[in-house]
């Protein structure tokens, strides 16, 4: 499957972007978004170099990329941004992620810092070529201390990079979740060990539920939609993580 429109109105469109489907992709099943607004691009966490390929060959099915002005960084791990590089090389972007993490981004090969710009904690927006705008949630501690969440005010989908992660067994992720307490067993061990506490979930939880939001869309697992939302809000308020939980 080389993507799927999540959401399309006149001129705007919010993208999941595909998945391997040769299992020659190693490490963790990861998602990349693409939101198309006024003919221009925004691309989420585009993922590490050995993704690389594939999304550009999915986005150039759609998007000239030369047309992608913008990229968002959840946070700095090499699965969320270590292909960056290569997206300097083909695309003009400019590069959203937490002020914080700028100078270790570096590392990953890229030779413009002048194409970051850096999030304060306190979050922000973008406004994109139509007028309409993106809002960076703050996410600190879920699970990196500079980390945010992306919501796109048209489509109403909340992108929540590690939150909502599931880690299924190889070739059986399902693209939104069917049976929520199935799904919970392939979530619960990746929250309880990469979340510190869940001080910080009541935190955003607190931001999050005043949002308009239709649908919840991670970097890894399904994407939860409908129902599912209200579900994964009620089970992630609940969990027991991090330090709530480890005996050191």
């Amino acid at each position: 499957m080389a993507f799927e429109t999540l959401y399309q109105s006149a001129n705007h469109k919010f993208l999941w972007l595909g998945k391997d489907e040769s299992g020659l992709e190693e490490g963790v099943q990861s998602n990349q978004y693409l939101i198309i607004d006024g003919g221009k691009g925004l691309l989420i966490d585009p993922g590490g170099f050995g993704v690389f390929a594939r999304v550009l060959v999915n986005i150039s099915q759609i998007l000239d990329p030369a047309d992608i002005k913008d990229i968002f960084l959840c946070h700095q791990d090499p699965d969320v941004g270590g292909g960056l590089a290569s997206w300097f090389e083909m695309t003009p972007a400019v590069v959203h992620v937490s002020e914080l993490w700028i100078r270790f981004l570096i590392h990953f090969g890229v030779n413009d810092i002048t194409r970051f710009k850096g999030i304060a904690d306190r979050g922000g927006s973008l406004t994109l070529s139509s007028g309409r705008t993106v809002e960076f949630i703050p996410a600190h501690f879920l699970h990196s201390p500079g980390n945010f969440h992306l919501f796109d005010h048209e489509s109403g989908i909340l992108f929540t990079g590690d939150i909502g992660a599931a880690v299924y067994p190889k070739g059986k992720t399902p693209l939104f979740v069917e049976n929520f307490a199935e799904h919970v067993t392939y979530m619960e061990g990746f929250h309880a060990r990469y979340i510190g506490t869940n001080k910080a979930i009541a935190i955003w939880l607190q931001k999050v539920r005043k949002l308009p939001i239709k649908m919840v869309a991670p970097q890894h697992g399904s994407i939860f939609k409908e129902e599912m939302v209200g579900k994964f809000f009620d089970w992630i308020s609940g969990i027991r993580c991090g330090f709530d939980v480890m005996d050191l």
